[in-house]
């Protein structure tokens, strides 16, 4: 797997996925505002890997702070933190990173600022190690829901590409090859920054798992047809009743996989169930660049000059046409997955 961000001689390496799949490059982000960037400018996207960044962007940015008092250290290192939380506003893996990186650092108060530097850095190393343990533990809990022969739809990227390794719904595909099931991928292209045609395609040729890209609109076509037997997507926020906020057009596979009677499974860790929200009406849809509507890959227009664009990244599908949620502690359905995650 190419490392999708990761701590390298005192910096943030950034698999720079806006380039992908022409080009394989990396940033070395040796300052928390570049980290930003990243983050907003879809450098680095899916959200595991989002809030991975955001850790280690915290950390990067506690390196240059030359406070020696606790309470200014502090105050700068905050700071950070809330330069990197306004980035983008969905995905909640964000927040819960940020604050994880907070949190640690209150409880470090009574050490050396050096030392407290240093561990922020290993705090940050923590949250990319537990990630990809997480996706590994999903993958063995979501291969069980896949049969032998049979073809998933994913929707947008929800691969390595995404997380800090291995991934979420591709992390139970990945599983599922592994244990030798002879299976397909279908990849909707997911519009319009096309994260499935130029991700997801990309990752899974990489690792030789047979996929199949398919345009957005061409899902419900092969569902009519059973050549989908399951639907497997990511999430960037979950709330406290099961609805699922992921990319935008995966309300759509899912209100189409209902209707076929198709099986519709959400992958995520813990870290992106948001038991504070009560449902997915609440959850802030980020509002994106039309550009990205208005040309391929922000170059040749297809649309004429002034057209309105309404261009949301995500949007919400309700827990009553979700299957189960496939998470590192197991498979719920939604309607019990807050008293679960409670619980465990």
């Amino acid at each position: 797997m190419v490392p999708t961000v990761e701590w390298k001689d005192g910096a943030v390496r950034i698999l720079d996925q806006s380039r992908l799949p022409d080009k394989v490059e990396f940033v070395d982000c040796r300052d928390y505002e570049t980290v930003g960037i990243a983050i907003k400018e879809l450098w680095v996207r899916g959200a595991p890997a989002i809030g991975i960044a955001a850790a280690m962007g915290v950390a990067l940015g506690a390196q240059a702070v030359k406070a020696v008092e606790f309470d200014a250290f502090r105050k700068a290192v905050w700071a950070i933190a809330d330069y990197l939380a306004a980035t983008r506003p969905t995905a909640v893996n964000l927040f819960w990173a940020i604050d994880r990186m907070k949190r640690r650092l209150e409880a470090l108060q009574a050490e050396p600022i050096p030392a407290i530097k240093q561990k922020l850095i290993v705090e940050a190393q923590a949250v990319l190690d537990e990630d990809i343990a997480m996706n590994k533990a999903m993958g063995r809990h979501g291969s069980t829901v896949i049969g032998d022969g049979q073809t998933i739809l994913t929707h947008c990227n929800a691969g390595a590409l995404a997380t800090g390794g291995y991934g979420t719904a591709l992390g139970v595909v990945r599983a599922a090859w592994d244990a030798g099931k002879k299976i397909r991928v279908v990849a909707d292209e997911t519009r319009p920054v096309l994260q499935g045609a130029r991700l997801t395609a990309w990752e899974l040729m990489q690792d030789g798992i047979p996929v199949t890209l398919i345009t957005d609109n061409m899902a419900g076509t092969l569902m009519s047809q059973g050549r989908i037997q399951v639907c497997i997507v990511g999430a960037d926020r979950i709330t406290a009743n099961g609805d699922v906020a992921n990319k935008i057009g995966t309300y759509s596979v899912a209100v189409l996989a209902h209707a076929h009677g198709i099986p519709f499974y959400v992958a995520a860790p813990s870290s992106t169930i948001d038991l504070s929200m009560p449902s997915g009406d609440k959850i802030p849809i980020e509002q994106r660049d039309p550009r990205e509507v208005t040309h391929v890959r922000g170059r040749e227009s297809i649309a004429p000059d002034g057209c309105e664009v309404f261009n949301p990244a995500f949007d919400v599908t309700p827990a009553r046409l979700i299957t189960g949620i496939i998470t590192e502690k197991g498979i719920f359905k939604p309607s019990e997955l807050a008293e679960k995650m409670r619980l465990r």
